[in-house]
């Protein structure tokens, strides 16, 4: 965690500048999963470590994190983790199958399984997460800034209860209907545990915050509202209330709600700083609904990163064009694919920082 050495000075603040709302020198951009599978030097890391052992060992977390930084001018860093980590610390096997993904062999069917978990301690058992965050802060000599993350609640749930990923999350969904009180019972309880890490985060050294909803994708606006909202309204506040009373400055912090473009007017309203949008939402729309005060992310289609270069450079500066150059961070609207050519980030990274 961090010690008394002073972090290096910040050289390049564009992405923290647009959160804020702040003139920029150029639009920031990053991309979710940016350090991961794309990857050759990644790709040669994993065939000697194991996902999670990669994750839990701070220095190769660090080199990880570093990857991308080596081969693109990107205006932001995100420190390599998962969001199952939160699982894994409440006591589930969480593998990661090639392939596949990750894989819970021992999901929680039941209410009466809630009982395994260990929700005493789960913090301690994150501390590899902190450790990799202020390891990283100094690897990257104030190069650009460092995001933290988490996923949410609803969306850990539902890997929990699925036993992995789902197309339908038809499982967790059954939770809604047959135990209501036990499902809030059950968000309430991944909320306590994602406040406490995400604030470990900032104390560590996190500059910037993201969270994944993930599968808010598989709620209807009106179980949105119900299962998803509440619940970041929560992060968000109780967060922001803990840091400001320990007097540790508040970071910036995210929300990318993936398949919630129906509940636009409702994210803007719950204080996150940034909204991220997928590819699915129109900007000019996005932009009408949330207000002039919020910044916005994303959204090119992680499928257009397969386009020949031209067309890839016409559309990343499009998109730009829509969204702007005040409170706007360029990103795609989900995480990078694995074969993306590296040519592709290439020209992203290019396009978007010529195209204003």
């Amino acid at each position: 965690m961090k010690g008394t050495k002073p972090f290096p000075p910040l050289k390049n603040d564009n992405l923290l500048r647009a959160a804020r709302g702040e003139v920029v020198d150029r639009v920031p951009v990053w991309v979710m999963r940016q350090a991961g599978r794309y990857l050759p030097e990644f790709q040669e890391l994993r065939k000697q470590h194991d996902f999670f052992t990669v994750c839990r060992t701070p220095e190769l977390a660090c080199e990880v994190t570093m990857q991308p930084l080596r081969r693109f001018d990107l205006d932001a860093s995100i420190i390599f983790s998962d969001i199952l980590v939160i699982p894994q610390a409440l006591g589930c096997t969480v593998e990661m199958h090639a392939g596949v993904g990750p894989v819970l062999p021992q999901p929680i069917t039941t209410p009466e399984d809630l009982k395994r978990l260990t929700v005493d301690g789960a913090l301690s058992r994150l501390s590899y997460v902190g450790e990799a965050i202020t390891m990283m802060r100094y690897k990257l000599d104030g190069r650009v800034p460092l995001i933290g993350f988490s996923g949410a609640p609803w969306t850990l749930m539902g890997y929990m209860v699925e036993g992995g990923g789902s197309k339908t999350l038809s499982k967790a969904k059954d939770w809604i209907k047959n135990y209501p009180d036990d499902t809030k019972l059950f968000l309430n309880l991944l909320t306590d545990v994602v406040i406490d890490y995400l604030e470990m985060q900032v104390k560590a050294g996190a500059q910037m915050l993201q969270i994944f909803e993930s599968s808010a994708e598989h709620l209807t606006k009106e179980e949105f509202l119900i299962w998803a909202v509440p619940y970041l309204r929560r992060i968000r506040d109780e967060l922001v209330d803990r840091l400001t009373k320990k007097v540790i400055p508040v970071v910036p912090i995210t929300l990318f709600a993936k398949g919630a473009g129906h509940s636009l007017k409702e994210q803007s309203e719950l204080g996150y700083d940034v909204i991220s949008l997928d590819w699915t939402v129109d900007p000019t729309e996005a932009r009408a609904q949330v207000g002039p005060n919020i910044t916005l992310q994303g959204n090119l289609d992680p499928q257009d990163m397969y386009r020949d270069p031209e067309e890839l450079r016409t559309l990343a500066t499009e998109m730009v064009h829509k969204f702007g150059k005040s409170r706007y961070i360029a990103n795609l609207g989900h995480g990078i694919t694995p074969q993306t050519p590296i040519t592709s980030m290439e020209i992203l990274v290019e396009a978007v920082h010529k195209a204003l």
